[in-house]
């Protein structure tokens, strides 16, 4: 974990920071595995509060290597295999996105699912499933129209297309979207905010506001499964995997 995710702790604040440069912060096993590791931590210490998660220079998150949808492709995996989709919901302390860098696919749902959401007008955001023609994945169907709004977020998942934090802001994006340089100060100024209050309170406010997502994202990620049995095996998919990596 120690190398391509890194645990601190200021107060009462865990702050989480994906380093994987090697793959640009996709999903690889060392990414996942030490996220889950560093929430594992984080369940186990009492001092604890509010966990902020950001990534490395112009990088937040940026979902599945070419490794990994090729291995869809042929139907050696299902992006429910890395169990880990729904770890921001599953962490039971309030968690702060500082999404200071570009947030692709699978990336931008798993900072989504945060409680308090910080992008920067400089990166580059997008739902890119249906680029490489199939259908969407680890729960964008549910988490992006409950954060972004039905409209657009019917729009970004249908084209594909790369959004700037700033285009996002002009279109109505309810989070906070500040310059890059501002991301994680923004981030860290609302945790200290949450950290203020009682911890038995937090994470029964945590349970209760996101019971309903973590109902509908189970069944969203259920019926993109049987969608992805049909729309992954399409011919032109893998071509489309190859031409874009």
């Amino acid at each position: 974990m120690d190398d391509v995710v890194k645990l601190t702790v200021e107060g009462s604040i865990a702050v989480v920071r994906m380093e994987e440069r090697a793959q640009k912060n996709t999903f690889s096993r060392a990414l996942v595995e030490g996220l889950q590791g560093a929430f594992a931590q984080v369940a186990r210490r009492p001092d604890l509060k509010v966990v902020v998660l950001t990534g490395y220079d112009t990088y937040f998150c940026c979902g599945g290597n070419k490794e990994e949808l090729l291995a869809m492709n042929e139907g050696r995996m299902r992006f429910t295999d890395m169990a880990f989709y729904d770890l921001l919901l599953r962490c039971e302390l309030p968690v702060v996105s500082a999404m200071q860098g570009h947030g692709i696919g699978g990336g931008l749902v798993f900072g989504c699912t945060a409680d308090v959401i910080v992008m920067a007008l400089e990166a580059i955001y997008c739902t890119n499933f249906m680029r490489y023609g199939f259908t969407p994945g680890f729960g964008a169907t549910c988490v992006i129209p409950r954060k972004f709004g039905d409209v657009l977020a019917s729009e970004m998942l249908f084209t594909a297309s790369n959004y700037t934090g700033a285009q996002l802001k002009e279109r109505g994006a309810p989070m906070h979207i500040v310059p890059r340089k501002d991301v994680l100060a923004v981030a860290m100024a609302k945790a200290e905010e949450l950290a203020d209050k009682p911890l038995v309170s937090l994470k029964l406010l945590k349970q209760r506001l996101t019971t309903r997502l973590r109902a509908e994202l189970a069944d969203a990620v259920d019926a993109e499964l049987r969608m992805q049995e049909t729309t992954f095996t399409l011919p032109e998919v893998r071509e489309r995997i190859e031409g874009w990596f």
